[in-house]
């Protein structure tokens, strides 16, 4: 059986958090919307969905479901596809490279989705496909908690195009042992067909692997430090660049290794991010010197740091209360230094703490005009207070 999967109930959103914004997330709510009966319930719900009043979200084949507030059970029904169903729609991911590859790095390609329904597989939602139930005393399809459960939804297909899979009845482990069952019973047969044309004499391959074959070995631990490859000149090539390019590749796949999937940078990201894993030289000039920043903030927090440099946000009010009462914890009593707060920015005097957005605080220090990075974050403001 498929298992579920959980996910933790989003926090309060500012007013103008959108929702999908990804091509497939939109195509989920547009069916949801272009269901409903009455707009103002939709509206009502786009509005509860940013409250943070719903519970976890669930998602299990054909299933979502979450707890809104007073104890409402919250269903939103999506119709699973067949055996037959899904071993076209294998055909599709196998016919090109790289449907899985996209896949697996969160894309949902267009001409995968219409070749799937070319084959008859629809899998994105149409109108009438959701069949959303509460058991709030409201009869709106879907009625505000239903409609708020299905708009949360296309934040995680934005995050996640295997969610969709999962409703429609797969996850990704069982898309990716059928793409394997199935590429090893190509290799058999192509062998077979070999095999028949040729008739080489000796050991058939099937029999020699059926006789035994050593196990394959542990894979590596995920702590293993990087080897700079070991690289000859040659005309033409910049032995410098290829081994540049050959750390980075490198760090992308122990993160893909640890978590399961490489994170999607920017342009701005990634070039910060080769900076921070290449260079030691710091910029003068102040154009650099913000670059300067910007590599130190990666070098310190990744992404988050970079994020935490470059973008302030307003916080759930609960997070920052909860901030401010460990702050007021570790002062025990004694003269809290007068602090200036803006958004997710805490000013003490000559330090700056900056909540980011995976929860973690980033101590920052005043230099000349501006605020620099001054350490890794710890999810503890008053660690960085000391």
């Amino acid at each position: 059986m498929t298992p579920a999967r959980g996910f933790p109930a989003f926090p309060r959103q500012r007013a103008g958090a959108r929702f999908a914004t990804s091509w497939w997330g939109r195509a989920w709510i547009q069916a949801m919307e272009d269901t409903s009966l009455d707009h103002t319930l939709l509206r009502q719900g786009r509005a509860y969905a940013k409250t943070g009043r719903l519970g976890p979200i669930t998602v299990s084949p054909g299933r979502l479901a979450a707890v809104a507030e007073h104890e409402y059970d919250v269903v939103v029904g999506v119709e699973q596809l067949t055996d037959d169903a899904w071993e076209r729609f294998l055909d599709q991911v196998a016919a090109k490279a790289g449907h899985i590859a996209a896949l697996l790095d969160g894309d949902m390609p267009h001409d995968l989705v219409d070749a799937a329904e070319s084959a008859g597989v629809p899998l994105l939602p149409a109108v009438g496909d959701l069949e959303p139930e509460c058991s709030c005393p409201d009869w709106g399809h879907p009625c505000q908690h239903a409609a708020a459960l299905c708009y949360q939804a296309s934040w995680l297909l934005d995050a996640d195009p295997f969610v969709l899979l999962l409703l429609r009845g797969r996850g990704r482990s069982d898309l990716v042992e059928a793409l394997q069952a199935r590429n090893a019973a190509g290799a058999a047969t192509r062998a077979g067909r070999t095999e028949d044309a040729a008739r080489p004499s000796g050991t058939p391959a099937a029999v020699a692997f059926a006789a035994g074959v050593p196990p394959l070995p542990d894979p590596p631990s995920y702590d293993v430090t990087y080897t700079p490859p070991a690289l000859d000149p040659a005309p033409g090539v910049d032995v410098a660049a290829l081994a540049v390019l050959a750390a980075s590749a490198a760090a992308r796949a122990s993160d893909l290794l640890l978590h399961d999937r490489m994170p999607h940078l920017t342009e701005h990201e990634d070039h910060v991010r080769l900076l921070a894993d290449h260079t030691l030289d710091r910029p003068d000039d102040r154009g650099e010197q913000e670059l300067g920043a910007a590599v130190a903030a990666w070098r310190h927090g990744g992404a988050g740091g970079l994020a935490a440099l470059e973008h302030p946000w307003t916080p759930p009010r609960h997070d920052l209360a909860r901030a401010r009462a460990r702050l007021e914890s570790a002062w025990e009593g004694a003269q809290a230094p007068p602090m200036e707060a803006w958004r997710n920015r805490w000013t003490l005097g000559e330090l700056q703490l900056r909540y980011g957005r995976d929860g973690r605080w980033y101590p920052f220090t005043r230099r000349e005009d501006r605020w620099w990075p001054a350490g890794p974050p710890d999810r503890d403001p008053s660690a960085l207070v000391g």
